[in-house]
């Protein structure tokens, strides 16, 4: 039986957004976060041939490095689990090596940003290698998490129940993330996180509304949180499709 859900931007960017999705079980959207961090496969550096380190840095330090520069991730039938793409450096002190100077074999896989650091080189210091990115998931690798802020909460409904009495000294009320204000969505930042800025002299009350859960979502650079969010969802339609086959035999 098909279940209908109501999705709400609160904040949308290409690699952060805020969304509201209604109609779902507290089950469905963990499993939804635990498939965005753990199911989606992306691209990253998995082994690394020096030609020349002169650097103050062991191999091993500058590969673990390389290894945790995000990379695009090609769109989704381009590549397969274990997919190859090479990428290589070569830098020449006095100058600081960034991942924009890896250069890659194929135009679909780059560094996602341009100016995180790898290896600072003085007067006469040299780093040259060759990297191989793998394609392949977060749960066999942080390496491979593209979502690097994944998170939910409920969203909480706000009611003013009544007025404070006039000798009565305000408490401070702290909510984080997104309330619902008749029928608004307010990200609790636009009043400092407090309850007692939005409702001065008020007595307000909080309560989750029922199957209503708020996502936070950041992604590395990888792709953007739209990407990330639908090959999720995939990934979960995917091995429901295999369980059921299983049941089945």
């Amino acid at each position: 039986m098909a279940t209908d859900y109501d999705v709400e931007f609160v904040e949308r960017e290409d690699r952060e957004a805020r969304f509201l999705v209604r109609g779902v079980t507290p089950a469905f959207a963990n499993g939804i976060r635990r498939a965005m961090v753990a199911d989606v496969p992306t691209m990253a550096v998995d082994t690394v041939r020096f030609i020349e380190n002169s650097s103050v840095m062991f191999d091993e330090q500058i590969a673990l490095r390389l290894g945790l520069v995000p990379l695009t991730t090609p769109p989704e039938g381009e590549f397969v689990e274990d997919d190859t793409v090479t990428l290589s450096i070569d830098v020449q002190g006095p100058a600081t090596a960034y991942s924009g100077d890896l250069v890659s074999s194929d135009d679909l896989v780059q560094p996602a940003d341009e100016n995180v650091p790898i290896i600072q080189l003085k007067d006469d210091q040299r780093l040259e290698a060759e990297a191989d990115a793998i394609m392949n998931h977060g749960k066999n690798h942080a390496k491979h998490q593209g979502g690097v802020a994944v998170g939910y909460r409920h969203l909480q409904r706000v009611e003013v129940v009544g007025d404070l009495d006039e000798f009565e000294e305000q408490e401070s009320q702290i909510v984080r993330g997104v309330v619902e204000d008749d029928g608004e969505l307010v990200p609790t930042s636009e009043f400092d996180h407090d309850l007692a800025n939005r409702y001065p002299g008020k007595e307000v009350r909080l309560e989750d509304v029922p199957e209503a859960f708020v996502f936070h979502v950041e992604t590395d650079g990888s792709f953007t949180v739209d990407e990330l969010v639908t090959r999720a969802a995939d990934s979960i339609i995917d091995r429901a499709t295999e369980l059921e086959d299983a049941v089945q035999l």
